[in-house]
């Protein structure tokens, strides 16, 4: 997702009830940190360190433990959630998970693949497929696009090898791209291959007029597209 569909997920859920609010905090950790669906399934209240603006991940995939920052947006968020929502859906039961049920359980991983999917295609009604690792992957092109260093990024994502983590390199020079094609003064301004097409022509006009050839030759069609970035 680029950032503005990201926020416009985020800001759908504007649900003011205790799940919603529940809901809401789950997906602004997920978009900020970057952890897994298990990794958030997973995290414990003492897990988080507020001070420090950060999420111990224990045990993440390979059973490795990292430090993860988190913004202050969704501190903020998570901070609501600590005083005001979990309090009553730990009421009678608490699993001392940080996110949990009504009945203060844990929540499954499907549980959790449903509020993402629910949120990014039923409320803010975008087409994309996905759920929890959207705002994973989210996170890491975005962050790639506004110069964060991919060293960084293989860190907080937790991949033990940097080619692992390239594959979001890929996305992001899709989106440099895309702006590049939509902002650069010769793409706004001449259709593709219309400069160069005509140059040709114009060329070969006179070259066939200094040696007595006619001006105009067989057309050739074009085929094939211009090779883009995959």
């Amino acid at each position: 997702m680029s950032e503005r569909e990201t926020a416009q997920v985020l800001d759908s859920l504007d649900d003011p009830s205790v799940l919603g609010l529940r809901n809401r905090v789950m997906l602004e950790i997920l978009w900020s940190s970057g952890i897994r669906r298990m990794e958030l399934r997973q995290l414990r209240r003492g897990d988080i360190d507020v001070e420090r603006g950060a999420v111990v991940v224990n045990q993440g995939k390979g059973h490795k433990d990292r430090v993860v920052p988190i913004g202050e947006r969704a501190l903020g968020w998570l901070t609501r959630y600590l005083v005001q929502v979990r309090p009553q859906l730990a009421a009678q039961y608490d699993s001392g998970y940080l996110f949990i049920s009504q009945k203060g359980r844990s929540l499954s991983p499907g549980h959790l693949t449903h509020i993402a999917a629910k949120a990014i295609r039923q409320q803010a009604r975008l087409d994309k497929p996905g759920a929890c690792h959207l705002f994973r992957h989210s996170m890491a092109t975005q962050m790639l696009d506004n110069g964060a260093d991919i060293r960084h990024i293989q860190a907080m994502l937790g991949h033990e090898k940097l080619n692992t983590t390239q594959v979001y390199t890929r996305v992001a020079i899709k989106q440099l791209k895309q702006v590049h094609s939509q902002t650069h003064p010769a793409e706004r301004e001449h259709p593709a291959f219309s400069e160069a097409d005509n140059h040709t022509e114009a060329s070969k006009s006179r070259s066939g007029r200094a040696s007595g050839e006619p001006d105009t030759e067989p057309t050739l069609p074009r085929t094939g597209q211009p090779d883009r970035p995959r």
